[in-house]
């Protein structure tokens, strides 16, 4: 597995190498986000780790170049900001996961663990049946999503989103089941990170944010796929 790293501050590339060096990834490490897109545009990756604060192109806009390029490999934020609007931000820009400086080296290891195994899943075939819905097909086969026939292009988290609430169709699904099934994780009060995901969901799916079709919100509750 191929590991992109960026950050401007060297002593947490050069550490974060030697971590997932030792877990046998090979990692491309870059200093500048010039380097950094040099990478994404040549380099097979499996994962990106980018920090928000590097200089020129930031980490936001790095992660927002990766998904406008159709790549859905998994994105991990570093930043030595706590604001819950810059979360919102990189989540909304496509990230999976946000870690804040200072971080236990083992802690990111795991967490990059945790989203190569989901993005693997993700491009693995399984024997499951389809689901339709309305014109929504979620292929479990071959993990991809299809609206009228056209592929609609989604991480591999987004993907397990949809699929636990297609799976759990006609049923209201909590944000906490949904983030503690889906995220692998204990849900934390105010978290707004399965709202940012929903909503970033539904405009992949060009839902009408005030009547969506296929993901409604039964408010006070949380989410289901009628």
């Amino acid at each position: 597995m191929n590991v992109l790293v960026v950050d401007d501050e060297k002593e947490i590339a050069d550490l974060v190498e030697v971590y997932l060096k030792n877990e046998d990834y090979t990692v491309y490490k870059c200093y500048t986000s010039k380097d950094a897109i040099q990478c994404i545009d040549t380099k097979d990756v499996d994962l990106a780790i980018l920090d928000v604060m590097i200089g020129q192109t930031d980490g936001f806009e790095l992660c927002k170049m990766i998904r406008d390029k159709g790549l859905t490999y998994p994105v991990i934020m570093l930043t030595a900001k706590i604001e819950a609007g810059d979360k919102i931000t990189g989540l909304t820009l496509g990230a999976d996961d946000y870690i804040t400086k200072p971080f236990n080296p083992l802690e990111l290891v795991a967490r990059v663990k945790s989203a190569i195994r989901r993005y693997t899943k993700y491009n693995t075939k399984t024997e499951d049946e389809n689901i339709y819905i309305n014109g929504l097909e979620i292929n479990k086969e071959t993990h991809t999503c299809l609206l009228y026939n056209e592929k609609i292009d989604l991480t591999p988290l987004e993907f397990d989103i949809l699929l636990y609430l297609a799976n759990n169709r006609g049923n209201v699904v909590s944000s906490e089941e949904l983030f503690e099934k889906v995220w692998k994780e204990r849900y934390l009060e105010n978290n707004n990170t399965v709202m940012v995901h929903i909503r970033r969901i539904r405009e992949k799916l060009n839902e009408d944010t005030k009547n969506p079709k296929f993901i409604k919100t039964v408010w006070g509750v949380g989410y289901k796929i009628e």
